[in-house]
Order: C-alpha cells, then sequence, then structure tokens
C-alpha cells in the first residue's frame, strides 16, 4: 500500500472513535503521520462493525479506517494511563479526541489541561456542535447531524416520497472527518509561525450545514429571497440514471448543443421537432419531457453501446456501477486502486490507496490495522515506561 512521508515529522495523539475523528487521522496516517490511537481494553466500539474474518475486533470496518496506526491500551481512570497519556502528549505535535467536554473534563484533558502539559499542542476537538450554540454537550451521531442539517429532506425532494431519510452512507462523519484534516494541518502552519498552542473545534453540526448550503442554499441565499432552497438540477426527478438493454448508464449532456448532438446519436433527430424541444428555451424548460423521450430509445441498446457512440460524439457519460463493479473499473484497475494484502493476523484483504498522489515524493509502505494494544509495549518504552 503505497503512502508518503509528507508528515512523517509529526506525531499524533489520537483518543477518537468510531468514523469521524478515525477517518481524519487515517487520512493523515496516510501521509505519513505517527498516529498513535488510544483504546480502552475493549477497543474502539467500531472494531466490533461487520463480521470478521479472523478474530473480535477485527471487523471490515476497523481494517478500512485504522490502518496505517500504532494503538495502544490505556486505563484513564488509573495513575499509570494518566501518566502515559501526559507523557505521549508531551512527544506529540497533535492531540485530537472526539470526547464530550464533560467527559474530557473528568479526564483532566481540557485544552488548557494539555497546554499545561506540551505548551504548543495542536488541540483538535472533534464535536457534534460548536460549544458556543445551545446544542453544546449533546451526544451526536450521524444519523442526528444528518437529520438537523436537512440532509434528510433531499431525497423526498427528487423521489416524491414525502418520508424524510438518511443518505445511505456515513457522510455526515466522513465530510466532517475531512474537515478535521485541513482544520490540523492549518493548525499546524499556526503552531510553526507562532511558537503557541492552537485549539481547534470542528463541530458536525456546522461542518455538514455549512457543506450542504454550497448550493442548496441556492435563490434563498438572497435577502429578500428570489426563489427556494435547493440547486434544482441537483434536486431534478428527471436527472437520474437511464436504463439500457442491461443496465443503467449516467450522461451529462450540460449544454444545449450536446442535446441536440444526442438526438442525432439516437438516430431520432425529428424528435427535436416537437414544439416543447424545438429550440434552446423549450430544452431548458422541459428537461423532464427530454428525458423521457432519450430513456425511450436507450433501453433499446447495451450500456456498451451507448457508450461507444458517446464517447464518439464527445457527449460525457459512465455506466452506473454497483458495488462489487468497482473492482473491475478498467480505470480503478490501471492505476492500482484496489490491493490486495496480507494482514499478520486476519490474512488476505483488499485495502483501497489513498486517493491523493503526492507527485515526485518517495513512496513508502503503510501498516495494517492494528490489533488492540499491539504497539502498547513499543509505545510506552519510547515514553520511557514500562508496562504495568
Amino acid at each position: 500500500m503505497p503512502g508518503t512521508n509528507v508528515l512523517s515529522d509529526i506525531r499524533i495523539a489520537d483518543m477518537t472513535t468510531v468514523i469521524f475523528g478515525p477517518y481524519c487521522t487515517q487520512t493523515l496516517a496516510d501521509m505519513g503521520a505517527d498516529v498513535v490511537k488510544v483504546e480502552p481494553a475493549g477497543g474502539d466500539d467500531f472494531r466490533n462493525v461487520g463480521k470478521y474474518a479472523k478474530n473480535r475486533h477485527m471487523g471490515p470496518c476497523h481494517m478500512t479506517i485504522n490502518r496505517g496506526k500504532r494503538s495502544v491500551v490505556w486505563d484513564m481512570k488509573s495513575e499509570e494511563g494518566q501518566e502515559a497519556i501526559r507523557r505521549l502528549i508531551q512527544r506529540s505535535d497533535v492531540f485530537i479526541h472526539n470526547i464530550r467536554p464533560d467527559a474530557v473534563a473528568r479526564l483532566g484533558l481540557t485544552f488548557e489541561e494539555v497546554k499545561a502539559i506540551k505548551p504548543d499542542i495542536v488541540y483538535v476537538h472533534c464535536l457534534g456542535f460548536g460549544s458556543e450554540g445551545p446544542y453544546a454537550g449533546r451526544p451526536a451521531y450521524d444519523d442526528l447531524i444528518q437529520g438537523l442539517s436537512a440532509a434528510t429532506s433531499l431525497l423526498p425532494k427528487v423521489d416524491g416520497n414525502p418520508r424524510p431519510r438518511f443518505i445511505p452512507t456515513a457522510f455526515a462523519d466522513k465530510v466532517s472527518g475531512l474537515h478535521a484534516v485541513y482544520a490540523t494541518l492549518a493548525a499546524l502552519r499556526q503552531r510553526d509561525r507562532t511558537g503557541e498552542a492552537v485549539h481547534v473545534e470542528v463541530p458536525m453540526f456546522e461542518c455538514i450545514t455549512h457543506f450542504l448550503l454550497e448550493e442548496h442554499f441556492y435563490e434563498a441565499a438572497f435577502d429578500p429571497p428570489v426563489g427556494p432552497f435547493c440547486y434544482q438540477r441537483q434536486v431534478d426527478p428527471c436527472r437520474q440514471p437511464l436504463q439500457t438493454a442491461n443496465g443503467y448508464i449516467v450522461i451529462a449532456p450540460y449544454v444545449d448543443q450536446r442535446w441536440v448532438k444526442l438526438f442525432d446519436v439516437m438516430g431520432a433527430p425529428e424528435e427535436l421537432k416537437d414544439e416543447r424541444i424545438a429550440d434552446r428555451r423549450g430544452r431548458f424548460f422541459n428537461m423532464d419531457y427530454m428525458m423521457e423521450r432519450v430513456q425511450h430509445y436507450f433501453v433499446n441498446h447495451t450500456t456498451e453501446h451507448w457508450l461507444k457512440l458517446l464517447a464518439e460524439a464527445d457527449i460525457p457519460a459512465a455506466r452506473a456501477n454497483d458495488f462489487p463493479d468497482l473492482q473491475d473499473d478498467p480505470h480503478l484497475k490501471a492505476v492500482n486502486f484496489f490491493q490486495h494484502r496480507e494482514h499478520p493476523t486476519e490474512g488476505g484483504y483488499w485495502e483501497t490507496q489513498p486517493p491523493v498522489q503526492f507527485v515526485g515524493q518517495p513512496k513508502r509502505e503503510i501498516t495494517p490495522a492494528p490489533s488492540i494494544g499491539e504497539h502498547t509495549d513499543d509505545v510506552l518504552s519510547e515514553l520511557g515506561l514500562k508496562e504495568d
């Protein structure tokens, strides 16, 4: 698994769990940071999501989100555990956690307390809600944030089913995790310029609301509003994959001359004689009818047939894959995106490579996801402590 060493001089004390924080720290580990994952005796709960291959606490989701890290098991309520985390913080550049404010105060790991241990620490708190609002301190999960941020209202706008529904991926956790990545890197830059500690809050609710409103504030962004919320093209029920004779295809002929060319490719230029789509304005305002006519023709031929014709006509198109199709995708194969590896305890497994490449930088192997406490002895030794 090729990673890079661009962050090889950065050590991170990681007390995050589940997805939000661990997605951030895995991304940093892929870039070379030494991430020490501090876990309780039973490990991060996300270790147990999905069926494991050989050993408990080594489920598939742990394998995909905790690679490149070192795991230590310390009891944070014991004097030994408290001493170990203090020494780790002293030798770290970043302390990151997603512990609720009241609980982190009980552990003695608030920003001011950690700053007293390491005066130039970058302290990253992965929160559900910003500390200055009335929701501060509440528990937060992907489901709750999707609901509060209006993400659950998007699918109903497309398919007409009025029931709010989740977007079927932990997108609030993962998008917030990427916000935490850039926030951590920016804080390290500030630390290097000033030599002082930097306190960073990464609140999920604010991150996801910001993410969604980039386009979905739409015409309600003006005061007074000039139109509704939601970028209309994104919630257009007609803008969906098209059925072919053997699957589904996605097309993007989003300039008028390409729509005209599309009907030529389909062998149906006469369709454009219909007054509803006979000119540019008609095609713009009658997209639903136009897509209905396109679907009428696409179902008669295979996906491969249409991809060939559309490529020749320079009309953007792609097949609509299902997850099992991805490992056979020719592009992902060519870039070695999926790599088969052998885990020292779990055997064979597939891993995706880091999507961002640092061109010209040396490559290195990323270590596989650790067993619970696999590196406890090594890290304690580095910290000048012996295992108790």
